[in-house]
Formats: structure tokens, sequence, C-alpha cells
């Protein structure tokens, strides 16, 4: 069994991993390193392959069967668009199931640390006296409107290991700004 379905992490290795795997030069950000993901987000994970493999590439496969017993497949267009879409798929499968393969599942209700780690929420005030918050996820959880922001982005990478009354120094298009860290809470994070 994969250790996605097994391990679970304290995420006091992040630290060390960021350190050893900084200067990877791959486009992808888990080139070399280990995928942290928080429960929730292995479980969508997981719901989507299952959904992938289950339920989308059989029907899929059969619309193609169909198509492919038509006749001339040079001219078909729903058997040209099936083998395109099942290539698609079928790439997607292999990333998710890389992905879990390599999860490292943290979760954040289980950390215990005043400082910034992985799974954290964090209230920072910018230079303007405004208050936002941020939950440092995993690289496949992401979602800038609702504040989740990835462990190897610049702003997440900037949060981690800073503590309350931290001032951090974000570089964003307008320049770099300084954030105090106001409040790191551990809970579970909404699906």
């Amino acid at each position: 069994m994969s250790k996605a379905f097994t391990k679970e992490s304290s995420g006091e290795d992040l630290e060390l991993d960021l350190e050893s795997q900084e200067e990877s030069g791959s486009p992808d950000p888990l080139a070399g390193r280990k995928n942290y993901i928080t429960p929730g987000g292995a479980e969508k994970l997981r719901t989507e392959l299952k959904h992938l493999l289950n339920e989308e590439r059989p029907e899929l496969v059969k619309v193609i069967q169909w198509a492919a017993s038509n006749g001339d497949r040079s001219e078909n267009a729903d058997y040209i668009y099936g083998k395109r879409r099942l290539r698609e798929m079928d790439r997607r499968i292999r990333f998710l199931s890389k992905r879990l393969e390599i999860a490292e599942i943290i979760d954040p209700e289980q950390q215990k640390s005043e400082k910034v780690l992985f799974g954290a929420t964090v209230t920072i005030q910018d230079e303007n006296g405004s208050n936002r918050r941020f939950i440092i996820v995993g690289v496949d959880e992401t979602n800038v409107k609702e504040g989740r922001i990835s462990w190897v982005s610049p702003v997440g990478k900037a949060l981690l290991q800073a503590q309350v009354g931290d001032t951090v120094t974000i570089h964003t298009p307008k320049g770099e700004e300084d954030w105090e860290i106001i409040q790191i809470e551990y809970r579970a994070i909404p699906s």
C-alpha cells in the first residue's frame, strides 16, 4: 500500500526539506520534494482519481469502441476525439497517482508549534493596517481566492517559520511589503 494512505507526518521536517531542495531548477514546484498535503486535500485527489478510473474512463472506452465499430477511423470524429480525450484522462490519472504516491499527509489540527508550519492559518497585518488571513497548504490545494497558498509559493516560503510579532518581507508586483504576523492557528481546514 502506498504511503499516501498510511503515513501522517508532524510537519517538522518541512524546514529541512525546504533547505535541502531549494535549488531543484525544475518548473514543477514539487520536483524532488515531498508532496505535503492536508487530509482534505488528499481525499479530494483520491476522489477525483477514483471517479476517473471507475466512472469516466470506462464510459469513454465504451464510446471509443462504438466509434471504432463504425468503420473508417481516419475521418471518424467520435473516435478521434475519444482517443484524444482518453490520452488526456490517462495523463491526469498518472499525475494524480504520482501525487498520491509521494503524498505526506499533515493534519493541521495535530501541529503543536508557535511557528508557521504547513497547515497553519496565519493572520497578517499589511503596511496599510489591513488584516489578511492565509492558510498554508499543499501545491494541489491552492486557491488564492480562499486564501489557501502553497508552502512553496513565495508568500508561503516567506511566512514559514515566522512567529507572532515577526515582520516578514513579501515581494509583490508593487514592490516589497512588510507584513506583521498577528496570529497563528492550527485548525481543521474547511473543504
